[in-house]
């Protein structure tokens, strides 16, 4: 296909905002700056993006997806004629590729989509975030250890877990419909974010299509070894072993009371600060353990992960954490469990994996990095991750995908 005329578009929950959001708009810089054009179709979180914007019905359709959700189970299945706009405008556009992201997030209709996508000649990306695609409910599973989406999802363990529902159990016609409509398509090729994801898939109806895993990038330039004099006389830290947590939401599955068990487990001269707690859990935290809310912009939050002498990801479930990757690019060593793809950021020269709810495990791995210094990890840290998660480098992988894809 001549290079004059390619178009791709992306279909995302939220555009430039969040982590999925942030992808997206990468992608679609590199692709501009490789001579497409770039379109991102998104429901929420309406935020200033260098690719066209296509947003996906309004705040009615968000809650009503909202209420069928709760009530019915049915999360996917409202917003359809939002969605039936959406096809409207991409039959104007005509684009060379769509790239799907994620579909949950109460503002599109999956039937309308894939009835769709399954009936015109263009290609399909789809990159997994998560493991919605694959279950009758849920968006993760491992944390209760469930494999009822590896044959037939059914009486969901976790039906109040996000997408909530809060009166019926439809996971077993979530299930069955999804498996119908995913695997419709002829043309599609899955993205992982993680070697783990690709395992996962090998396991659930999706194994039918071609997968390649490409690995989350950050941007380098802002995340890097910044002077951290000034975030250690804020919060009086001077002469202190820094431990740093950082997510956007707390919960058991992040592991904040992972955090309160390893306070215990501190020294005089040790301190555990934790970014993206709410005020309440603040209130509750021991003394040794800081809290903040949010930082005051991306500069602190990289001034924290340098001036930090170790990165502690206790997660109990997740795909690949940018979080790690971040730390890395500041030359802050990495400790997390052995959990979804989070490993898959550390060598043994950056870091430790420790098993799930293991604390003196934890305590041991701080021993090592603390015995050894900081500054031994700086310089392995930093290669790793301009090695393997520069931005400019994996959202390249997507824009060779994507001309294979044409050129086929």
């Amino acid at each position: 296909m001549d290079k004059v005329g390619r178009k791709i578009l992306q279909i995302n929950s939220v555009v430039n905002f969040g982590s999925t959001g942030r992808i997206a708009e990468d992608i679609g810089q590199k692709a501009m700056g490789e001579g497409w054009e770039s379109y991102i179709a998104f429901g929420r979180n309406d935020k200033p993006s260098t690719s066209n914007k296509l947003k996906i019905g309004n705040d009615w359709d968000i809650k009503w997806h909202g209420v069928e959700t709760r009530l019915f189970d049915r999360h996917g299945f409202a917003s359809r004629n939002a969605t039936y706009k959406l096809i409207k405008s991409i039959d104007k556009i005509n684009p060379s590729i769509i790239h799907l992201h994620n579909l949950h997030g109460y503002y599109l209709n999956i039937e309308v989509l894939f009835d769709y996508l399954s009936k015109i000649n263009i290609p399909v990306i789809w990159t997994l975030h998560d493991c919605w695609p694959m279950t009758g409910h849920c968006s993760h599973f491992s944390f209760i250890g469930c494999d009822k989406w590896e044959t037939q999802c059914k009486k969901c363990p976790q039906k109040k877990a996000y997408p909530s529902s809060i009166w019926i159990d439809n996971s077993y016609t979530n299930f069955s419909t999804k498996k119908k409509l995913f695997t419709s398509i002829d043309n599609m090729q899955i993205v992982t974010v993680s070697h783990w994801m690709a395992e996962i898939v090998k396991k659930s109806f999706l194994n039918e299509y071609p997968t390649k895993t490409i690995y989350n990038g950050i941007d380098l330039i802002t995340f890097n070894l910044k002077n951290t004099e000034g975030i250690k006389l804020k919060y009086n830290l001077d002469n202190k072993f820094i431990v740093l947590g950082v997510t956007n939401i707390w919960n058991k599955t992040k592991g904040l009371q992972d955090f309160i068990k390893l306070a215990s487990f501190l020294k005089n001269d040790e301190v555990i600060i934790l970014v993206g707690l709410s005020r309440n859990q603040i209130g509750l935290l021991p003394d040794n353990i800081i809290g903040i809310e949010r930082t005051e912009n991306i500069n602190q939050l990289v001034a924290l992960y340098s001036s930090s002498d170790v990165f502690i990801n206790p997660t109990w479930e997740d795909n690949f954490p940018t979080t790690n990757l971040e730390a890395l690019a500041c030359g802050t060593p990495v400790i997390t469990y052995n959990t979804g793809g989070s490993p898959e950021a550390l060598t043994s020269e950056t870091g430790y994996v420790i098993e799930q709810g293991n604390i003196n495990g934890i305590r041991i791995a701080m021993d090592f990095i603390k015995e050894k210094g900081k500054d031994a990890y700086v310089k392995p840290c930093r290669q790793r991750a301009l090695k393997n998660f520069n931005k400019e480098d994996r959202y390249a992988e997507y824009v060779q995908l994507y001309e294979k894809l044409l050129d086929k």
